[in-house]
């Protein structure tokens, strides 16, 4: 049998596919069953600023308001055994004790000193590591780009001052240089990034003109964005590498794989196949590796990263240069015309 035993941030995992943060990963059920089905490691569902901000506030009633707005969709499993942070910490020590394989925690906070201590409040659930939820929205037209940046490799600054388990940090791609934010967060003693985040974005119902709330599920080609930072990064930081959104089967999967992924989160295709899905796409992984002779997943990781990719211009490309020099031969085709 194929071996996919993989490694993150210095944590072992038996296999590459990890479970990214969202409601499934806030029910005790379905943690379990995750277990089962042979997910590599799984991420808790993420303690929001907001959440900490309501308790402090005595506000415990408006914590569930906006459930359905964030990217991780908490309320497709309404029954969200805790909501406050102080719940949300003993949860995450119950997950931790309930499976065998690696928990990481999630946190997603404003203010440096909110980093701080709900990051070291959350190594003390005994998670096994923890995943930094960076976003800031740009509602800010004052702010300048490297003051945002500042604050948040002083984030990790404190986070790592603050704990001795392995930090990850998860990403926009919303940077006018990814390479140059991870260099700088990397150089603060970050241990894996994660990328890229998949966040809620608004619509507006035409008909009745207002605005609506609809789930954000991703699509199997959203995993692109990712596949090109995996290609660009691998061998460039010593840092571990996650390929987020948009990985629905193994294909997507072997393909961040082979671009030089450590692991891959894997969140929506869950939602839309049901949990059979990570046996179904580990499966499909050893299957392929038996019919290539690949014996372990370190024997194609980053085979096609930029490093090693024959075509020296598969990661840097960013306009169809060829298919506008070839627009005739598109053209010609009968389905287009």
């Amino acid at each position: 049998m194929a071996n996919l035993t993989s490694t993150y941030m210095g944590i072992t995992l038996k296999n590459p596919l990890v479970v990214g943060a969202c409601s499934l990963t806030s029910n005790m059920d379905a943690i379990r069953k995750i277990e089962t089905k042979g997910a590599g490691a799984l991420v808790i569902k993420s303690l929001f600023e907001e959440q900490i901000a309501y308790q402090r506030y005595a506000h415990d009633e408006d914590i569930h308001l906006y459930d359905n707005w964030h990217a991780e969709m908490q309320s497709i499993f309404p029954e969200v055994e805790h909501a406050g942070p102080e719940e949300h910490l003993m949860w995450t020590q119950r997950a931790k004790e309930s499976v065998s394989i690696p928990v990481i925690a999630s946190l997603n906070a404003l203010n440096i000193e909110t980093w701080a201590e709900w990051a070291k409040k959350l190594e003390e659930t005994g998670v096994d590591g923890l995943e930094l939820n960076f976003f800031g929205l740009p509602d800010d037209l004052i702010a300048p780009a490297q003051e945002i940046e500042k604050a948040q490799v002083e984030a990790v600054q404190a986070v790592k001052k603050a704990v001795k388990i392995p930090v990850s940090v998860k990403l926009s791609s919303f940077y006018t240089s990814p390479v140059r934010i991870i260099q700088q967060l990397e150089k603060a003693g970050v241990d894996g990034f994660v990328l890229f985040n998949r966040f809620f974005h608004p619509s507006i119902n035409v008909e009745t003109e207002t605005s609506s709330y609809p789930f954000n599920l991703s699509g199997p080609a959203d995993h692109k964005l990712a596949l090109r930072f995996m290609g660009l990064l691998h061998g460039q930081t010593k840092a571990s590498l996650c390929a987020s959104n948009g990985i629905h089967t193994s294909q997507e999967a072997l393909e961040v794989l082979l671009a030089g992924a450590d692991v891959f989160q894997t969140v929506s295709t869950l939602y839309l196949n049901s949990l059979d899905q990570i046996t179904t796409i580990l499966g499909d992984i050893q299957g392929w590796m038996r019919k290539k002779g690949y014996e372990k997943i370190d024997d194609f990781r980053g085979k096609l990263s930029e490093a090693k990719n024959g075509d020296t211009s598969a990661y840097r490309r960013a306009q169809y240069v060829r298919m506008l020099l070839r627009s005739q031969d598109y053209i010609k085709r009968p389905n287009l015309i």
